[in-house]
């Protein structure tokens, strides 16, 4: 409810030597109507503001991230120049076998960094080349199904997905891939991706209690940590040479060898099966 104040249209004063007009000219005549609080249009200024602050935050959060559906229509020519159509018909091509398509999506100095392999593709022609064998490998019926495409500031986009036969979705296939895009005439061309995929092995707590240790080691020797920490391959190369000379020579042999017994073993149960298999046919009718 509105407040509202009334004041008298008379005011008396009682100060000495004011004329008693001049008091009746001074005194404050309002209206009629009620004159409203200045308390509710303060309220009112407050709220204005605030409905102008969300609509600024939501403008802002608009600009700034969007997330966007995986499927657009591709005759669209308002966002022609959008990342998330790049990055999606770059999956569209991979799953169509188009390499033409997919040619058109690359850059000339791209680079595409795929944590499952030790070091990055280079290069269009190297990436072309993976991207080659990838659907390749993928046959006729795994598809990349995408999930959501979220676009960001400076040409980059994000795109999560996973792997799908005959439209089943196939288990520990699920990735994230990071996109950086720059312009080539009026479209947009994929420079740079980083490539994060669902590991299948799931450890659990146990990469908890392996961070505490190696964290604590860090902690325990802080210039032998640094000194790793600025050249890693050193100590793995070391680690591999010692390994050559007194693991290898004897390790696998027995590896060699323990691979062969499973193998006999297999083979052994094969032919057992068989022979039931050919026993219950054979009286079984």
């Amino acid at each position: 409810m509105d407040a509202v104040v009334k004041l008298s249209t008379r005011a008396s004063c009682h100060w000495p030597g004011i004329n008693s007009n001049i008091t009746k000219r001074l005194a404050i005549r309002l209206p009629p109507s009620r004159t409203k609080c200045n308390l509710h249009l303060h309220k009112m200024e407050i709220q204005r503001h605030s409905i102008k602050k969300n609509v600024l935050n939501k403008s802002w959060d608009r600009n700034r991230v969007l997330a966007m559906a995986s499927k657009r229509d591709p005759k669209s020519q308002q966002n022609s120049l959008s990342p998330a159509d790049t990055v999606e018909q770059y999956y569209t091509s991979i799953n169509d076998k188009d390499l033409r398509q997919l040619d058109e999506c690359i850059s000339e100095d791209a680079c595409f960094d795929d944590y499952a392999f030790t070091k990055p593709f280079q290069g269009k022609k190297e990436v072309i080349r993976f991207l080659e064998q990838l659907t390749h490998c993928m046959g006729r019926n795994v598809t990349f199904r995408l999930k959501h495409i979220y676009e960001g500031d400076d040409l980059t986009a994000v795109a999560s997905w996973h792997l799908e036969w005959n439209e089943k979705q196939i288990p520990f296939t699920r990735g994230c891939t990071f996109f950086k895009l720059s312009k080539l005439g009026k479209n947009l061309v994929i420079w740079n991706a980083e490539v994060l995929i669902e590991s299948p092995i799931k450890p659990g707590s146990i990469v908890l209690t392996l961070l505490k240790n190696v964290t604590s080691i860090f902690d325990d020797f802080p210039k032998v940590t640094e000194w790793f920490l600025r050249s890693p391959n050193v100590i793995l190369t070391w680690i591999l040479r010692v390994y050559n000379i007194f693991v290898a020579p004897w390790l696998h042999p027995l590896l060699e060898g323990y691979i062969k017994l499973w193998g006999f073993f297999v083979r052994l149960l094969n032919s057992v099966i068989t022979v039931v298999i050919f026993i219950s046919k054979t009286f079984f009718k």
